[in-house]
């Protein structure tokens, strides 16, 4: 599966599924076979950072 190439939707769709379906970004990353690293580095281009408290980027 293709992630969503907008920084802004992807946003909204990791969130999603952090909070619907996996209990971590590690977890995420691993099921959807993506680099952890390459989902923080489009996230931060637009300010948002993973927080592990609450399993959400901000």
């Amino acid at each position: 599966m293709s992630l969503p190439n907008d920084p802004i939707i992807l946003f909204s769709y990791i969130n999603t599924l952090l909070r619907d379906e996996y209990s971590s970004l590690d977890e995420l990353c691993k099921s959807l076979c993506v680099p952890k690293e390459q989902i923080e580095e489009k996230l931060a281009s637009v300010g948002f950072a993973y927080d592990t408290n609450s399993n959400s980027f901000k």
